[in-house]
């Protein structure tokens, strides 16, 4: 990653580190109860649970917890990135209070994932992927949630919708509110 890279990015989220000192103290502490070495082989096997920390603390991992991390860890920051984009749990983007999923497998596509998807997207003014600037609500689609016969289906957090129909999308959101 580049500076040029970063130039697009707001103020608050390349300085979360400092902003918040008490969880940089909270994850500098975690870190720092690791076996942590000159050895950049040995300290990269502490790559994925220092993420999961940090994301647990920060709630997602923007630039500058990468960094933190990556010099913590004595490691090159472009080894943390590959580990976040790689794995799906790892987010480098905020994600909202109530994280919406609208199932789009084969059996919830098939009676109405798509248009209800859309219709989330409609209500809430934001596209696939991304959070409301309120961070209330992170929108996304998931392959299969396993609830086949209850489809189409939609999670917020944990909680599952059965049958779902574009008429109850504003229901589910209040139900958030």
């Amino acid at each position: 990653m580049s500076c040029c890279d970063c130039q697009g990015k707001g103020q608050e989220e390349l300085n979360l580190i400092e902003q918040f000192p008490e969880k940089r103290e909270q994850l500098e502490a975690y870190i720092e109860s690791l076996d942590i070495s000159d050895d950049r082989e040995k300290n990269r096997g502490f790559l994925i649970q220092s993420l999961h920390k940090a994301q647990d603390i920060f709630g997602y991992l923007p630039l500058s917890v990468q960094l933190f991390v990556a010099d913590k860890l004595k490691l090159h920051l472009s080894e943390v990135y590959g580990v976040i984009s790689f794995y799906s749990y790892f987010t480098d983007k905020p994600v909202g209070k109530y994280k919406i999923n609208v199932c789009t497998g084969t059996a919830c596509f098939v009676k109405g994932a798509g248009a209800i998807l859309e219709e989330f997207k409609r209500y809430l003014n934001i596209e696939c992927g991304e959070t409301s600037r309120d961070r209330k609500f992170s929108l996304g689609a998931l392959r299969c949630v396993g609830a086949c016969s209850l489809a189409p289906v939609v999670m917020v957090n944990e909680k599952v919708y059965g049958k779902v129909s574009t008429k109850m999308v504003p229901d589910i959101i209040s139900e958030c509110k």
